[in-house]
């Protein structure tokens, strides 16, 4: 099969006659990157387009605009994947280099694509700014690509194909870059080969570690079957398991996975808050006191808000969350949520004992079925307390009880306030999940 665009030579398109493994390299160019003035959003976003389509991303680079080390790159990436996906450089300043590069690395030249001039041209007309040389540049694509009009923007994409294998140049401005891959360059890829189906679904678990978890479910993933991988993504007191399987059959592939995913419930049914990347602890929550028609109030010392921020990060929160209060100082625990100073004093401002006031405290000036208390030290310093570092009480008020748990939860501040937050939402889901 043989396509031919206008101002290109022809270019021979393979189709795969069987289901192969696709793979891909994705590689952005540019030193902003290198430096951390931004972040590399292009990769995340391919990455996840290329899975959605079957395409497997074997790696993901990140270089400088140097002619050298572009070069070296591509080659690299062709002696490991199929599909080379680049994005950077394209641009009508000195310091985008990619296509010259190109044109080195292909031994190619470059020629006028009238299309694209003409669509530059427009686009300027539309906004009266002048149609210089440098703009008529951008219209300079190499004789042997096939040109991807870029609608978004003055630069085009580039589509080159040799030795059985794609490399596509993209822009590296984030929307005219998936403007591009999504209304040509994907599109081409799957009519191109064959692809594979890929399917991920994961487990969210919440209350138990990597180590322990991983124990546990040991002989359930031995026991996978060749098809399916198991990932082990951990955060602050949660462990997501994402389930990825590959094969021709998309109706195999969901069922093989349902039914490991029915074993896994089995074996950690106490831990298992949802089987969706949405069905965070937080929107669990959020379900349940829905559902029940029941409210929650927060009253936050050491964890500064970051509860309340959580839960108000799912759609909807305003149906149960009445509010918070940050009672950072010890002041305003006792005006705003009427801690007896006695009992601060007594026991300090870092016990069970506050942090079941705080509790009461904002349950009762809300009038909600549920509250949250904390109260701690985060660090890096004890302050005023006789308490380590890493100490945190948790206070959970329920409609017929109050209770608190004492943790230690380590350093640095940003771990302490990370995991008191999550085991703070662990304790809720037990409370409501309870009555």
């Amino acid at each position: 099969m043989q396509i031919l665009l206008k101002g290109c030579v022809l270019i021979p398109i393979f189709i795969a006659n069987i289901v192969k493994e696709m793979l891909a390299e994705i590689i952005t160019i540019g030193d902003e990157i290198l430096i951390g003035q931004i972040l590399d959003s292009n990769s995340k976003w391919i990455a996840t387009e290329l899975n959605k389509i079957g395409v497997s991303v074997y790696q993901i680079t990140s270089i400088q605009d140097d002619r050298q080390h572009i070069l070296k790159a591509i080659t690299e990436a062709q002696s490991n994947a199929d599909i080379v996906i680049i994005t950077g450089g394209l641009g009508p300043t000195k310091d985008d280099i990619t296509k010259l590069t190109l044109v080195e690395y292909f031994n190619d030249f470059l020629v006028l694509n009238e299309e694209i001039s003409s669509h530059i041209q427009q686009l300027f007309a539309k906004i009266n700014y002048p149609f210089t040389e440098v703009n008529r540049n951008q219209a300079l694509v190499p004789s042997t690509c096939i040109p991807l009009k870029n609608e978004f923007g003055t630069a085009p994409g580039m589509w080159f194909y040799q030795n059985d294998k794609v490399v596509v140049s993209l822009p590296g401005v984030p929307f005219e870059m998936m403007g591009l891959m999504t209304q040509s360059v994907l599109p081409k890829l799957q009519a191109s080969y064959n692809l594979p189906f890929i399917l991920h679904k994961t487990i969210i678990t919440f209350g138990m570690g990597e180590s322990m978890l991983a124990e546990k479910i040991e002989e359930w993933e031995t026991n996978l079957p060749s098809f399916v991988r198991l990932a082990y993504l951990p955060s602050f007191g949660t462990v997501r398991l994402r389930l990825s399987a590959k094969g021709a059959t998309l109706e195999m592939l969901e069922t093989s996975i349902t039914q490991e995913m029915e074993k896994l419930a089995k074996l950690i049914p106490d831990i298992i808050v949802g089987f969706d990347e949405n069905e965070t602890i937080e929107a669990v929550i959020g379900q349940l006191l829905t559902e029940k028609k029941q409210t929650l109030a927060i009253a936050e010392s050491c964890t500064g808000g970051n509860i309340a921020k959580i839960i108000t990060s799912v759609p909807g929160a305003s149906n149960y969350f009445v509010g918070g209060i940050v009672a950072y100082s010890k002041m305003i625990k006792i005006k705003e949520l009427l801690v007896d100073e006695k009992i601060i004093t007594k026991h300090t401002i870092v016990s069970a004992q506050v942090a079941e006031a705080m509790a009461l405290g904002i349950q009762q000036k809300y009038h909600t079925d549920y509250a949250i208390a904390t109260t701690g030290n985060a660090g890096p310093t004890a302050d005023n307390t006789d308490k380590t570092v890493g100490t945190v009480f948790i206070a959970i008020a329920t409609p017929s009880t109050i209770f608190s748990e004492e943790f230690f939860f380590g350093k640095p501040r940003e771990k302490v306030i990370g995991r008191a937050s999550n085991k703070a939402l662990e304790l809720l889901r037990k409370e409501i999940l309870k009555n």
